[in-house]
């Protein structure tokens, strides 16, 4: 059921997230994460002078390496915009996540790893929703890895 009509308004800020999942030909598997935030004005911006109306003031993503296990292999973090010069800056820190498992606790563990200056909100956030989209993505090769086993 869609949401019911809204009273007459005017949208200033538009995100998007965006998410794939991919096998590799390897035996792993990518997800990718991309966050774009835009608004409907120009604003000023100490780092970057104006921001066009349409124009990117957020646009980072991630691609997350996984093998069966949920387990992280590789991970690559940019960022193409960002409101301050020093967004990019923290992207190297996210090859701290190489070696977890997406599992109980993967919130708390990225936050732990990449919270506060050790990373970007932005970013952050997007690596921790990329963990549903891991196990869409994986579904059907765990499953059949479960199935392999033998009860003990």
């Amino acid at each position: 059921m869609p949401l019911s009509p809204p009273v007459e308004r005017t949208c200033l800020h538009n995100r998007t997230y965006d998410f794939q999942g991919y096998q590799r030909a390897d035996g792993l598997w990518d997800i990718e994460g991309r966050i774009v935030d835009t608004k409907t004005y120009a604003f000023k911006n100490q780092d970057r002078g104006e921001i066009k109306a349409g124009e990117a003031l957020h646009d980072m993503s991630i691609r997350l390496t996984l093998d069966v296990d949920l387990k992280v292999r590789d991970i690559e973090a940019v960022t193409d915009f960002g409101p301050y010069s020093l967004c990019g800056d923290v992207t190297p820190n996210f090859k701290r996540m190489i070696g977890a498992e997406i599992k109980a606790g993967w919130r708390q563990q990225v936050r732990r790893e990449l919270g506060g200056v050790e990373g970007c909100t932005h970013l952050v956030d997007l690596l921790i929703a990329m963990a549903t989209v891991a196990f869409q993505t994986l579904y059907s090769a765990r499953a059949a890895k479960a199935g392999e086993r033998k009860p003990g």
